[in-house]
């Protein structure tokens, strides 16, 4: 076997990379440049979140994925960062207090810029233009100058990645994350609604426990968990250029980690067995994701695991099966068998959001919030009967309050998507939508927690 290097994946078809750089040699200095660019994350940071992941395969801890479907450099902002990671804290505690396991939180942050796209090309009014791919690529606005690959982008990325992780650590660590701050992570714009009512009610109890916790000198001062949390990244492994880049030989373990994020994962596009993206992932000690959509067959599944996770890690290889509501039950049968047949350890996790995109009639791409749920409850409810554990879920979502992903209790109709419908690439659900989901889901962990008491017991 030839040895693996972070460059391997240039010899091998490589799908939805663009080619189409006016300047190679400019695109192949800036990935100079790039590599010798500090780390973003460190190894030992992934070394651990391969372990928290270890714990949700083997059913002791539950992972809340999410973030936005792109980033943006136009609404890069700390506001836009705060509303995002107390979402994801708020989601956590629902999660946490439903399931009763810790919860693992990995925002699609920090690096989540490009997007592979359906179509090389747009029209707009009989005018042909390449496709937005993500601000690391090229750009949103529909002129031809935009839409030309600029390598410079990545420089920007990578700094704004940078900006992001730092305030992401700072809220983590510096205090916001305490528990005692639990009541103050609502947001203005929810503040009124029923979900926000639930949270708070959850939260008086927690408030409750804490006290009587405090009581028994069990404080934030002698158990540093309660007063910060951990918040790992993750992004698309997409561009293979920035990702050989950012990957570093680990000078504790002599391994090599990809320092861009401390997961990444593998799209249902290009995760082809001998392909560049699928080389590329075998070779970083990182965890590392792959979704799974209506064509993955079980005998391609088994395969893809020998070469990612040939040594069956737990915590290495995480699942995200994205199918759409109305095709669960018809898909993951077949590969949540196969898996357990053949002695796989993953992290099987749902992303909702991919196989329920439709456009409705005024032109806007949105994702039904009744869908979005009934393809999470189908998930959980098919490996439930086949006893294995439903370890996680990944959200398309943003804490500003936009109009995207139509339904859930605040209803947001298809007339109002266009109030405020800011996303750059794909719909996502907003604060409210988001938490609701989380009490849906904690909901649903609370039933099975409940059933296997009373399995066990009789």
């Amino acid at each position: 076997m030839t040895k693996w290097t972070p460059s391997n994946w240039r010899k091998l078809p490589a799908k939805h990379i663009p080619t189409d750089y006016p300047d190679l040699d400019k695109l192949a200095e800036i990935e100079a440049t790039l590599s010798g660019y500090p780390p973003l994350v460190f190894a030992g940071e992934a070394r651990r979140l391969k372990q928290r992941l270890g714990a949700v395969a083997r059913g002791e801890s539950f992972l809340l994925q999410g973030g936005d479907c792109a980033e943006s450099f136009r609404e890069f902002h700390p506001d836009n960062l705060r509303d995002m990671f107390r979402v994801l804290m708020q989601m956590a505690v629902v999660l946490t207090y439903g399931a009763g396991k810790p919860v693992v939180k990995v925002g699609r942050i920090a690096g989540q810029f490009g997007k592979p796209r359906s179509s090389a090309v747009e029209v707009r009014d009989g005018v042909e233009l390449p496709s937005y791919r993500g601000d690391n690529i090229n750009g949103m606005d529909f002129n031809e100058k935009s839409r030309i690959p600029n390598p410079k982008r990545l420089l920007k990325a990578y700094g704004q990645s940078a900006s992001t992780l730092n305030l992401l650590r700072a809220f983590s660590t510096g205090g916001y994350a305490d528990l005692r701050n639990i009541h103050d992570w609502t947001l203005g714009f929810v503040a009124g609604s029923e979900q926000t009512r639930k949270y708070q009610e959850v939260c008086d109890k927690i408030s409750d426990a804490m006290e009587f916790m405090q009581a028994c000198g069990v404080t934030a001062e002698t158990t540093p968990q309660m007063s910060s949390t951990e918040l790992y990244t993750s992004h698309e492994g997409l561009l293979l250029g920035y990702e050989q880049a950012m990957t570093r030989i680990d000078s504790t373990s002599g391994r090599w980690y990809d320092t861009s994020a401390h997961l990444l994962w593998i799209g249902d596009r290009t995760r082809q067995l001998d392909g560049a993206h699928v080389d590329f992932m075998s070779g970083i000690e990182n965890p590392i994701a792959m979704k799974c959509g209506p064509t993955m067959e079980p005998d391609d599944l088994l395969r893809l695991c020998d070469k990612l996770n040939p040594a069956n890690e737990a915590g290495r290889l995480t699942l995200i099966c994205r199918f759409g509501h109305d095709k669960v039950g018809q898909h993951l049968p077949n590969l949540a068998r196969a898996i357990e047949r053949a002695g796989k350890t993953v992290v099987w996790s749902c992303d909702p959001m991919h196989g329920n995109t439709l456009k409705t009639a005024s032109g806007y791409k949105t994702r039904p919030f009744d869908r979005i749920m009934g393809e999470v409850k189908s998930f959980m409810d098919v490996l439930h009967s086949e006893n294995l554990w439903p370890g996680g879920v990944h959200f398309e979502m943003t804490g500003q309050n936009v109009t995207e992903c139509i339904g859930g209790a605040i209803a947001v109709r298809e007339e109002d998507l266009s109030s405020r419908y800011h996303t750059h690439c794909d719909p996502r659900l907003n604060a409210d939508q988001a938490l609701e989901l989380a009490f849906l889901i904690s909901e649903q962990l609370r039933s099975y927690r409940v059933a296997n008491s009373a399995r066990l017991a009789s």
